[in-house]
């Protein structure tokens, strides 16, 4: 398990510590995620994931995984008997990210009016493309993408711990107001929340923003020169309310989610600033699924797009318009 850790500091040779910290989630029960990993004893920065009872593995004698199902997060649920004849949604799209202190064959159901549908395997992880998911956005919302910063919540994965998501796994449904307060969350400082870039730098234009966590959103004005022509937030602006910075989420990332978008296999490695993830599918109680994860903290954190990046969108929204 060392060799794993060694292979994925190859990419950041400053990393050292699992994305969560290292023991960190063993210890945090009002975390929810848990309740679907384990920490290797000597290995801490590896996790256990899977389903079922696992005897004798890697120094622990006896440990019983969970493979996450839908019922305990989402506001609907698939019935029982659709359930048998193979139907599941999606369980949570996300990056793997602590998002506060540290650096970042079924059928599967969409369920939000649209029929859409998805067949993979039993148990698979599906993955979609932040760069395809802002490069087939239209133009207004590649202005705000690329001018947008979203602040985080402080130890997000207590305070959504007991909210419900929407069908699609694509972030929280707001009308519950189910989200903890700020005082109910461990002892946390405002140094340590993390502001991130809708689209942080990886070579590419991407969209990568975790729809579970976000709490609060930052616009950025237009560059100067730029045309406001249908643009939106031209002046810029401060989101704070949930439900409007929900649905700016929802309305940028759900097109990156359609069935021909998604990659329908497990992934032994993949670049964790650019591609977005979920579990699908629900397990028997006697069905055992077992593998091993490794993220580790960045060394950096990611950066905003550079003044090209942003003028050069909208010099191409200004070439759109010049044609209408």
């Amino acid at each position: 398990m060392a060799v794993f850790v060694t292979d994925v500091q190859r990419f950041d040779p400053s990393a050292t510590s699992y994305g969560h910290g290292n023991n960190k989630v063993d210890n945090a029960k009002a975390n929810i995620i848990h309740s679907y990993i384990k920490s290797l004893p000597r290995t801490p920065q590896v996790q256990i994931i899977g389903h079922g009872t696992v005897h004798d593995h890697e120094g622990i004698s006896e440990i019983t995984l969970k493979h996450g199902h839908h019922s305990s997060s989402h506001t609907t649920r698939i019935s029982a008997e659709d359930e048998a004849k193979g139907a599941t949604p999606f369980f949570r799209w996300h990056m793997d990210a602590a998002l506060y202190a540290l650096d970042p064959p079924k059928t599967v159901r969409y369920d939000d009016g649209t029929g859409d549908e998805l067949c993979v395997p039993l148990g698979t992880t599906a993955f979609t493309s932040g760069r395809v998911m802002f490069d087939i956005l239209p133009k207004e919302l590649k202005s705000v993408v690329v001018r947008a910063r979203a602040k985080y919540a402080p130890h997000p994965f207590e305070w959504m711990g007991p909210t419900k998501a929407r069908s699609t796994a694509l972030g929280i449904e707001s009308e519950h107001g189910l989200e903890k307060s700020l005082d109910e969350l461990s002892p946390w400082t405002e140094e340590e929340i993390k502001v991130y870039p809708f689209n942080p730098v990886t070579g590419y234009l991407h969209l990568m923003v975790h729809a579970w966590a976000i709490q609060e959103v930052f616009i950025d004005p237009l560059p100067p020169n730029a045309k406001t022509n249908g643009m939106l937030y031209p002046d810029g602006a401060h989101l704070t309310k949930l439900k409007e910075v929900r649905e700016l989420c929802y309305t940028m990332q759900r097109p990156g989610i359609a069935p021909n978008l998604v990659l329908k296999k497990d992934l032994m490695l993949w670049n964790n600033r650019g591609l977005m993830h979920t579990v699908v599918g629900h397990f028997a109680k006697d069905q055992i699924r077992l593998f091993h994860q490794c993220n580790l903290a960045a060394s950096d954190a990611p950066l905003v797009p550079s003044e090209d990046d942003v003028r050069a969108v909208h010099e191409g929204i200004d070439e759109d318009w010049e044609l209408l």
